[in-house]
Order: C-alpha cells, then sequence, then structure tokens
C-alpha cells in the first residue's frame, strides 16, 4: 500500500478538492444532503467575516496520488477571548475508512493547534459553534435537518481511534403533528398571554438586519454562559442575514416582548434540505427550475434559535416561547414535522421538557477533544 501524505492546501485547485471531496466520500449514500460549493468555498474563504479574529490551517491527505481525506484546524480569538481558554478546533473532517489516514490528518491539525500555543483541540467545529457542529452518533436513518451535520456510520470510532474523546453530547428532538403540551405549562402560557404581559411580533424580511442584531442581543444574554458559546460578530450576523433571507418563511420567526423589552426569540427555518440533495453542490438556471419545481417537497423545519433572558424565566416566558413555536408547527400546515436542534445533553431542564411535550430525541451528535 502506498505512502500516506498530508499537506496544506496552497492553491484554488487544493481548495476545490478540498471542497469536492464529499462528492466520493458519500457516493450512494442516501442521507447525504450534498453542500452548495459556493457557499463551502466562501465560508473557508479569508474574505468572510469568522476570518477577521481566526486563523485556519485547510489539509489534505493523499495516498498514490488520490485525495483520500481531508480536514480544518482552526484557532479562533473570539472564543479564546470570551471563553478564556486556549482551545483550537478541527473541522470539516472527512476521511475514507482508513484509521491510519485519520490518524495522519489529527496530528496535522496537532501539529498546527501546538504550533500557535495551543492546548487542547475540539470538534468537529465547521468551523464554530455558530454553524455546523458534532459528529453524528445515533439517528443514521435519515438525512439532517438544514444546518446540521451528517457523517457516515464509521466516523466516531475511526475518531476515537485517533485518541479523542468525549467532551460534550448534543440532541435533536423531533417533534410531528399530534404533541401534547403538559395542561399546566399550556395554562401558564395563555394566562400570560391573554393579559397582554408577554406579547408576540413576528420577524420581518425587509427589517432582518435590524431583527438579528435583536435575536443577537437575546440569545447573547440567554445562552452567553452555556457551554461552547461565543458571540457572532456584526459581519458575521451581516452574511447570516443574506444567507436566511432566500428561505426565511416570516410566520416562522418570532419575538416576545415583556412590556417594551425583547425578552425572548424564536427563529424557525424551513428545512431545505431535499432540495439541496437535487441540486448537488451546484445552481444555475437548472438548479433554479429544479427549487420552482419541487418547492412541495419542503415539509419539515428547524427551530435554529430558540432562547429566553434568564432573568424571565420565572415568570413563564420560556413556556410562551415553546407553546408558540409548537402552536405555528400546527397552523403552518405545509410542514409536518419539526426538530428542535441542537440543545446540550445535561441541559436536563429543557430536554426534560422537551420530551413531556411529546419530543422524540431522535439523533445524538458529539464534540471531541484531545490534547494538544
Amino acid at each position: 500500500m502506498s505512502e500516506i501524505t498530508v499537506r496544506p492546501v496552497e492553491n484554488s485547485r487544493d481548495l476545490e478538492a478540498f471542497i469536492g471531496l464529499p462528492w466520493s466520500i458519500y457516493a450512494g449514500d442516501p442521507n447525504w444532503v450534498p453542500p452548495l460549493r459556493k457557499d463551502v468555498k466562501k465560508l473557508l474563504s479569508p474574505g468572510h467575516p469568522f476570518w477577521d479574529k481566526a486563523e485556519r490551517g485547510l489539509f489534505l491527505a493523499e495516498r498514490g496520488g488520490r485525495v483520500v481525506g481531508r480536514i480544518a484546524a482552526v484557532m479562533d480569538r473570539a472564543l479564546i477571548e470570551y471563553r478564556r481558554e486556549l482551545a483550537g478546533s478541527w473541522g470539516f473532517f472527512e476521511c475514507e475508512n482508513d484509521v491510519a489516514v485519520a490518524r495522519a490528518l489529527f496530528e496535522a491539525v496537532r501539529a498546527w493547534c501546538a504550533s500557535k500555543g495551543l492546548a487542547f483541540f475540539r470538534g468537529p467545529l465547521n468551523p464554530s459553534t455558530n454553524y455546523e457542529v458534532g459528529l453524528l452518533l445515533r439517528g443514521f436513518d435519515s438525512p439532517p435537518c438544514v444546518m446540521m451535520t451528517y457523517n457516515p456510520t464509521y466516523y466516531p470510532a475511526l475518531v476515537e481511534e485517533c485518541g479523542l474523546v468525549k467532551e460534550k453530547d448534543l440532541y435533536a428532538f423531533l417533534f410531528r403533528r399530534g404533541h401534547t403540551v403538559p395542561g399546566w405549562a399550556l395554562d401558564l402560557s395563555r394566562r400570560l398571554r391573554e393579559r397582554g404581559e408577554v406579547t408576540i411580533r413576528h420577524v420581518r424580511k425587509a427589517d432582518l438586519q435590524s431583527d438579528l442584531r435583536i435575536m443577537d442581543e437575546i440569545y447573547r444574554e440567554a445562552w452567553g454562559s452555556n457551554w461552547g458559546f461565543v458571540p457572532m460578530s456584526p459581519g458575521e450576523l451581516e452574511v447570516m442575514a443574506e444567507s436566511l433571507l432566500p428561505i426565511l418563511d416570516e410566520d416562522l420567526g418570532f419575538f416576545l416582548s415583556v412590556g417594551q423589552e425583547p425578552a425572548g426569540v424564536g427563529l424557525i427555518l424551513p428545512d431545505v434540505n431535499p432540495l439541496l440533495r437535487r441540486l448537488d453542490g451546484k445552481i444555475g438556471l437548472t438548479g433554479l427550475f429544479k427549487v420552482l419545481r419541487h418547492k412541495s417537497e419542503i415539509r419539515g423545519t428547524r427551530a435554529l434559535l430558540f432562547g429566553v433572558k434568564p432573568r424571565f424565566h420565572q415568570m413563564g416566558v420560556p413556556l410562551v416561547a415553546l407553546d408558540y413555536l409548537l402552536e405555528l408547527q400546527d397552523r403552518k400546515t405545509r410542514y409536518d414535522r419539526l426538530e428542535m436542534s441542537w440543545t446540550l445533553e445535561d441541559n436536563e431542564a429543557v430536554n426534560g421538557f422537551l420530551r413531556e411535550c411529546g419530543g422524540e430525541q431522535y439523533k445524538t451528535y458529539r464534540i471531541y477533544r484531545r490534547d494538544c
């Protein structure tokens, strides 16, 4: 067997090979959803605002002149400053079922992170917790929801053979029609809304930039102390607004206010992955035709953003938010399922309540780490 070599991505041809590798790894897998190549290229390019405070090394593994694996090493200074930990990360990992290739890739990440003075690295983060994260451990029998990861079944064993260990598990919950909100929660939610103590308004495409800033302010306060949280930069929010605008359903995004103060937020996205599978990584005139022709295949949704400021928890605002979110699912009859993702494994209050409301914990993802 020929020798494995790992080398950095140095030019546009290398980058195209890096972006294109998944098409050979997932050939014949009916649950894989090809990303749009232009979106991956944009995210990996130095001009993306994430890299204003971050550095990355992209690596290709080759055997006999053929690309057999890839990985990214990332140093996110925003995370280091916010969380006060010398943490690097790995992401964009794809690999044939060959532990020698995987070991060579993770050694490249370890050496890169060590050269930056980092103590350990975690992942997969593509490239941070504000984007796609986690290695799929359970739930391989269905495609991923929009902006969630997917990988071959052999990846967890491959990663663990390379000395990486569990840091945190993440859960995805599935809701179908017929869920039941507990009576006590429903009574409190409806009472707060009927009295006008909690009011609700929907997001507007025309105001998406300003609405995203409000969402960011709520999200920072609601989730700022949680594992893995790092705030988005203004530039990242602007790029997110641009990417969400074409798929946003205004009825599925909402703010909750107590008095005049924004207290909570929910942002649900239509699951456009069935269309992405048809586009196979490219969009042009043919792709636009496919979008128009097969738009009816979008039957699912994903709660991408969901949070309430801590000081409003005791008055029951989280119950109003969840009740309204599930109410939206019933009202929007074109959608027949809702994924709530992701939640932390140790957030017992949220996970327990989602189960009590009829949610099925149907997918599990894992974040791994390793010392440098």
